[in-house]
């Protein structure tokens, strides 16, 4: 089985091959398996996917529940794995450095770190402490016997701050710390030369646009929840003609559908 450092290796070699990395987000275990089957050549973990599967919406997950998530869908399949961490589960550039060293333990090739503070009054991380936060997490990534590769998330678009200046600002501090890539919902593109790049595809306006830029930028997509959303959704049209003859009910369905 490779180690820790390995897989992390193999995860970056990923980012620098031709070829755009394609980077699907199993929610489960068997999700994992089936992703791994299909030929994939690495996994990132879905935040709003897997709170979906123990009930709760995104952002309701504990660190512990995250990171045991993390280790299980590593142990389902020989490939490297990603988790998305959320904020690092914590405001502190120290809370998000020890979540960093919890990873590694995990078996985790690699993972993300949002700007998004969880708090829809007070969204986005000042710059500063955003950046301060990534530096320190990119500090415990490449220290030791401990290799990540770490995403710096700029989560402006998905939390009504489109804010152009400001992303490419905020990505500008992250890139000032050693190694790691740059990561933002698809929207409009900022310079992204010089270092590898992740972008998130989704249902939100500008993914066709980057999508098919994908291959001159030579960078990582990744689906983002899609694949469990439409899963799910699958099982809602199953059910709804059903619903709709039973007695007392007005065919009618309300799904919470987690924010990201």
């Amino acid at each position: 089985m490779a180690t820790q450092i390995q897989q992390a290796e193999r995860f970056l070699a990923l980012h620098h091959q031709p070829q755009p990395l394609l980077l699907p987000n199993p929610w489960d275990l068997g999700s994992a398996k089936l992703l791994a089957w299909l030929g994939f050549s690495a996994l990132a973990t879905t935040s709003s996917g897997f709170a979906a599967t123990v009930g709760r919406l995104d952002g309701e997950v504990t660190r512990d529940e995250a990171i045991d998530h993390a280790a299980a869908v590593v142990r389902a399949t020989d490939l490297p794995v990603s988790a998305d961490l959320e904020n690092g589960f914590s405001d502190t550039a120290a809370g998000v450095a020890e979540t960093m060293e919890l990873a590694a333990v995990a078996g985790l090739a690699g993972c993300s770190v949002e700007d998004f503070t969880g708090r829809e009054d007070d969204p986005i991380y000042d710059k500063s402490l955003a950046a301060e936060r990534i530096a320190a997490a990119a500090e415990v990534a490449a220290s030791g016997p401990i290799r990540l590769v770490l995403t710096a998330r700029a989560e402006n678009y998905l939390h009504g701050r489109p804010d152009l200046a400001d992303t490419i600002a905020r990505l500008q501090a992250y890139q000032e710390a050693p190694g790691g890539e740059l990561g933002r919902p698809a929207g409009e593109r900022p310079g992204l030369a010089g270092r590898p790049a992740d972008i998130r595809a989704g249902r939100g306006g500008g993914a066709p646009r980057v999508g098919r830029r994908l291959v001159r930028l030579r960078r990582a997509r990744r689906h983002g929840p899609g694949r469990h959303r439409t899963a799910r959704a699958g099982h809602i049209r199953v059910r709804e003609p059903r619903c709709s003859r039973a007695r007392g009910c007005n065919g009618s369905l309300q799904v919470a559908t987690p924010a990201t």
